[in-house]
């Protein structure tokens, strides 16, 4: 088991990487530097390997892929999660690594948005969605993360081998960020200096495609995460519209003893059933739900078995 391990994730970075293992060998020289290529053109792999990074390859397309594949191969006390177009200080990452060291903080998150990344950044419906996504995250799921879409991250053991990896894209730092706020873990923020792309590289990102897939991520979480808040949300819809429209057919019978619209009363007795079953089904999943996270926190006493045992065999 490694002590530190920096996870580089890539795809045609090669006129970044060597800078990004280079600082990063500088300032945690203790760490093993993991390159994770996935499909790179560019040559990206070699410059890598000739700066000193342990390089392996991901040839499933996509950042998600990447990571899990990341997660499932490395072991490390502390995992530090960099992207490597050189956006990102080297310099921050000893204090994210001693915080999952000596605090046993679950999740360190390099935080961006409060420091230079909205002066930096020339996209600007990159900084409206980023601060789209932190409002949503943090008020349906009451937390205080500030930055959730970095990729400048430090994860506990603990984090890395429990975390369902679901995503496939650039959506998976909002899942790192809803797990973490789900299941109780310890999370902590960094204040970090973000600096924009050097000339030449290009960002894979595309605004509005992967900010579609993050809002849709959202969603379907909150639906896995919090069933009673979104069923129950559509059940109270689904009733409203209901009565609604019961409401003219009920005047209507009320001065003429008569329904003329008998269709409409038809469908409004069904929306009222619909509003019934989602509901109820939201109370089943609650109960699932609850159960799951007990059987969460039994597999987080096994991962730290499993870790105890990989460190005496060390």
């Amino acid at each position: 088991m490694d002590k530190i391990a920096v996870l580089v994730p890539c795809y045609n970075e090669g006129k970044t990487i060597e800078k990004v293992v280079t600082d990063f060998k500088r300032v945690l020289p203790e760490a093993v530097i993991y390159v994770y290529d996935n499909n790179s053109t560019d040559g990206t792999a070699e410059i890598a390997a000739k700066a000193g990074a342990v390089v392996r390859h991901e040839y499933y397309q996509g950042k998600g892929n990447v990571i899990r594949r990341m997660f499932q191969e490395v072991d490390a006390e502390c995992y530090l999660m960099v992207d490597g177009d050189d956006t990102y200080p080297a310099e921050s990452a000893r204090e994210m690594a001693d915080k999952v060291l000596e605090r046993n903080v679950d999740m360190v998150v390099g935080d961006r948005l409060s420091s230079t990344y909205f002066e930096e950044n020339k996209r600007p419906f990159h900084n409206f969605g980023n601060s789209i996504v932190r409002w949503g995250i943090n008020t349906f799921f009451k937390n205080d993360i500030k930055d959730i879409m970095t990729g400048y991250r430090a994860f506990s053991y603990r984090f890395v081998k429990t975390f369902p990896v679901l995503s496939k894209g650039f959506e998976i730092e909002t899942e790192m960020s809803i797990h973490a706020i789900d299941k109780n873990m310890f999370v902590e923020n960094v204040v970090i200096d973000y600096r924009d792309r050097p000339e030449g590289s290009v960002s894979k990102l595309n605004t509005y495609s992967d900010g579609i897939k993050v809002i849709g991520t959202i969603v379907r979480l909150f639906q896995t995460y919090r069933p009673l808040a979104f069923f129950g949300t559509v059940a109270a819809i689904l009733m409203v519209l209901a009565i609604g429209f019961f409401i003219p057919v009920w005047i209507t019978y009320a001065d003429t003893g008569m329904v003329p619209n008998f269709p409409t009363l038809i469908v409004c007795g069904f929306v009222a059933l619909a509003s019934i079953q989602s509901f109820f089904a939201g109370l089943i999943l609650q109960t699932m739900y609850r159960k799951n996270r007990q059987d969460f926190e039994m597999q987080l006493h096994d991962c730290y078995a499993r870790k105890l045992e990989a460190e005496k065999k060390n």
